[in-house]
């Protein structure tokens, strides 16, 4: 997949909540930014080695801008703090994308749930769910009412929006809006992993393909998974006509870049969708944070950052 890959300058800045600043980013000669649809986001290079990934949260029929949101991290590991203290107005930065693993499906009716930051794939949702007349509704938590981004934004769709600020209402009820499985009904979640965790526990009884989440973290494995169980295996790079081997202790993206071969990454830990790749043969064993359930089973792509093979040789689409 050839992705837009530009750099931007930033073009406004704004405090949205206490510790999250909004960037609007433009082209240097006010071009057009490639489309996008709620759910997308872009990887964002900040300096040498350090890449993260942010979400969309503007206005996707806006060809001329792209607005993001970062919330500043204390412990974090030197993005946000970079983004807070280095990109003022006119600083420039080099974005590639988008590309969206969170994509609003049509439906009738929408659920849904953001803790924190998790709001910024979900606003423009919310714009698409109202301009398509569906039915929808918003439970968003965050520590403070002051720490919860784009408040004033969200006035504008009245009671269909519940603000649950942790420290006057406490966690986030789940049980009102998913005990019961609505017919017809899609539910959207972002946010940190407990409350991933907890809304799929809540939809398990829901039908297939009505709960769509996005990490920010790897999920953990599962109960009965050893991610340190490998063994090596053969992957076939259809397009390089080259034939490697796998160590048990190595991933496909080192065993890759090792050979020589081009491959786009960003995150390697499954969550950020850059390293994805088709499978042409054979049964990717996926480890990734990003794949419904749905598209694990029909095993034609994998993100090479974190998933393995189950058998001795897969062939990729590189």
């Amino acid at each position: 997949m050839i992705l837009y890959e530009a750099q931007l300058v930033v073009a406004e800045t704004e405090l949205v909540a206490d510790g999250v600043l909004a960037l609007t980013l433009r082209h240097p000669l006010g071009g057009e930014l490639p489309a996008w649809e709620p759910g997308a986001h872009v990887d964002v290079a900040l300096a040498p080695g350090l890449e993260r990934q942010y979400s969309l949260c503007g206005d996707p029929g806006d060809r001329h801008a792209w607005r993001v949101a970062v919330l500043r991290e204390p412990a974090g590991r030197g993005g946000s703090a970079h983004v807070h203290e280095r990109l003022a107005v006119g600083a420039g930065v080099r974005v590639r994308g988008p590309r969206n693993h969170f994509a609003l499906l049509p439906s009738p009716r929408y659920r849904f749930v953001a803790g924190g930051i998790g709001i910024t794939p979900i606003l423009p949702m919310l714009a698409a769910a109202e301009a398509a007349g569906a039915d929808w509704t918003l439970l968003y938590g965050g520590r403070t009412r002051l720490s919860m981004a784009f408040r004033e934004e969200l006035e504008r769709y009245g009671d269909r929006v519940r603000l649950v600020p942790q420290d006057e209402s406490g966690l986030l009820d789940l049980g009102p809006v998913l005990d019961s499985p609505a017919p017809d009904t899609l539910v959207y979640c972002c946010g940190p992993a407990p409350l991933l965790d907890a809304v799929e526990e809540r939809c398990a009884g829901w039908p297939a393909g009505s709960l769509h989440v996005e990490r920010f973290r790897p999920k953990e494995p599962g109960e009965g998974q050893d991610p340190y169980a490998e063994t090596e295996f053969e992957v076939v790079l259809r397009r390089s006509g080259r034939t490697l081997t796998v160590p048990a202790d190595a991933s496909v993206l080192d065993t890759v870049l090792a050979a020589g071969v081009d491959a786009l990454y960003s995150c390697t830990e499954g969550t950020c969708g850059t390293c994805e790749t088709d499978v042409l043969e054979g049964v990717p064993d996926h480890r990734d944070s990003v794949l419904t359930e749905e598209e694990r089973a029909a095993g034609d792509t994998m993100f090479i950052c974190v998933s393995r093979c189950l058998g001795k040789r897969l062939v990729l689409d590189l």
